[in-house]
């Protein structure tokens, strides 16, 4: 048995098969072969089996994503039917007498090359999809699986790091756990397992060999380590805990259905944060109250180009439907610090966190802020959703906003197309932000707080740097003082103040927060029901009188 320590990012114990994810592990040699016909065959069944994979993708996505995302999967198809493409790679092992991983991977290049130089976007575009169809041949002519576990057993993913886009994109049924050996506690990509509530570990010093894949392991993310291969005695010891863990999340499924009011009748909105449609099942799993905070950049990242209009209203159209009436607050594209989409072509920063970012963004290239809210505005005539804009930090700032939505507002009244109203929200997330709160309230609908961001830009310490997590301090009492600040000036302007970054769900400060007088606590969806029970055994004036807040 082998332990290795790493950096919890979420709780809970996964026990199963270890899958060593490598990236760019596809290495192709060229040999020469003396059947060439027989090995065309070989070529041809094999891209077969990957046009039948492609069938399963777009039916699998077109569940649960919509046609508008599942479509990808059909232009993958018709790229490894095409005539010019299938006519190169038989090409290839006819005049060359070579064998089909070269032909194939030749191919690829070539036409990847093609396009990336091509005038029209569209087709520049289409060279990653080539790269992808040609991986995913190889991949079958190798025998090797396709993409992050898929075989059909759920397992333990141990992989260098996962991207936000990749995490994202992860089949949940067959994922235990995963573990990194990089990352941050604080990265999106852990902020995204914790909505998976699925246990991991980042910072792990495992190595990444044959030798652990397809070994037993288990996750403790309590304690920030992994077993692999372990003996007995542990392997009893770590179901039994598994056991328990089970128990204790049966016992708060009774707390589903009631009200998160507090002892003495204050009522709390419990929401949820999502990164995409399909992490909606677990929302109404958790009996969540709404969607606190919809991560919308992730229709970007989990894309090689710019969503269209239609394919984000469609996405943001089922949720709302799927939510039937509940509040789903939908923040507009935050693209930048660590999560970044290489066709939007931005230019290197030496301090990204503090640079070009969401609302940013959307100011200086308004054609792509002027899609997504048009898409927004013509879904919530389907649903109760509000917009809510990141990283403001001024007055001046939301005027411009308002100067776009009416434009939006003007075009789509003249084009008749049906609209709703939405509530507007700003995020607070800057010092900045917490001092001018007293103006910005009279400006939108609600605050949203993210203490993600608010911690790192108040103490000034870069939140993906893993160095620097013991001097990271979300419990910090500047901090505290500026959620109080934030919430008193909400209130006096007569709006609601949540909270929506990782202090949500964060039950030692719970009570605190209600204390505060936090209207709305949004969150991973696996943290609903624990949050509730303390919200249901708390009394808010005692809570005040404790932390001198009357």
């Amino acid at each position: 048995m082998e332990v290795y320590q790493g950096k919890s990012v979420f709780g809970g114990i996964a026990i199963g098969r270890i899958s060593v994810h490598k990236k760019d592990e596809q290495q192709v040699k060229r040999v020469r072969i003396e059947d060439s016909e027989q090995e065309i065959l070989r070529y041809r069944q094999a891209k077969q089996t990957a046009m039948e994979q492609l069938q399963g993708l777009y039916q699998k996505a077109l569940k649960e994503v919509g046609e508008a995302n599942a479509a990808i999967f059909e232009i993958h198809q018709m790229m490894l039917e095409d005539d010019d493409y299938n006519e190169s790679v038989e090409n290839i092992i006819r005049m060359q007498q070579v064998n089909a991983e070269y032909a194939v991977a030749s191919t690829g290049d070539n036409f990847a090359q093609m396009f990336s130089a091509m005038d029209d976007d569209y087709m520049r575009a289409r060279s990653a999809d080539v790269k992808d169809i040609s991986e995913r041949v190889l991949s079958v002519l190798g025998g090797r699986a396709t993409g992050i576990a898929a075989s059909g057993e759920p397992v333990i993913i141990v992989a260098d790091d996962l991207a936000p886009s990749e995490t994202v994109q992860l089949n949940k049924d067959l994922v235990l756990s995963f573990v990194t050996v990089h990352g941050s506690v604080n990265s999106h990509t852990a902020i995204l397992a914790r909505t998976m509530s699925i246990p991991a570990l980042i910072g792990t010093a495992i190595p990444l060999t044959d030798d652990i894949d397809g070994k037993v392991g288990i996750v403790d993310g309590k304690n920030g380590c992994i077993y692999v291969d372990p003996d007995e005695d542990t392997l009893g010891r770590m179901q039994q805990l598994k056991l328990e863990e089970q128990e204790k999340k049966e016992l708060l499924q009774t707390l589903k259905g009631r009200e998160n009011i507090t002892i003495d009748g204050k009522k709390i909105m419990l929401y949820a944060n999502i990164g995409n449609s399909k992490d909606l099942a677990a929302v109404l799993q958790n009996d969540a109250g709404g969607i606190g905070l919809f991560r919308s950049e992730f229709i970007y990242l989990e894309r090689d180009t710019f969503p269209t209009e239609e394919e984000q209203f469609q996405i943001y159209r089922t949720v709302a439907e799927t939510m039937a009436g509940k509040p789903v607050i939908i923040r507009t594209l935050d693209i930048g610090a660590d999560k970044k989409c290489d066709y939007f072509e931005m230019e290197p920063e030496e301090n990204p966190a503090m640079g070009c970012r969401a609302i940013r963004i959307c100011l200086t290239r308004p054609e792509i802020f002027k899609t997504q809210l048009r898409a927004l505005f013509r879904a919530s005539a389907f649903g109760n959703i509000s917009i809510m804009y990141p990283m403001i930090i001024s007055v001046d700032e939301l005027r411009k906003i308002k100067t776009i939505v009416a434009e939006i507002r003007q075009e789509l009244t003249e084009q008749g197309v049906t609209f709703g109203e939405p509530k507007q929200g700003i995020m607070i997330e800057t010092p900045a932000a917490v001092m001018m709160s007293e103006e910005l309230a009279k400006e939108v609908d609600f605050f949203s707080i993210g203490t993600n961001d608010l911690t790192q830009y108040t103490l000034a310490i870069d939140r993906q740097n893993p160095k620097l997590d013991a001097f990271y301090d979300p419990h910090h009492p500047a901090v505290l003082r500026m959620i109080q600040m934030v919430v008193e000036n909400a209130h006096k302007a007569g709006i609601w103040a949540g909270i929506c970054g990782e202090l949500g769900a964060d039950t030692t400060l719970t009570r605190r927060f209600l204390a505060m007088g936090v209207d709305e606590l949004s969150m991973s969806p696996g943290s609903i029901l624990p949050v509730r029970k303390i919200i249901l055994e708390t009394d808010v004036t005692k809570e005040r009188e404790n932390n001198n807040l009357c």
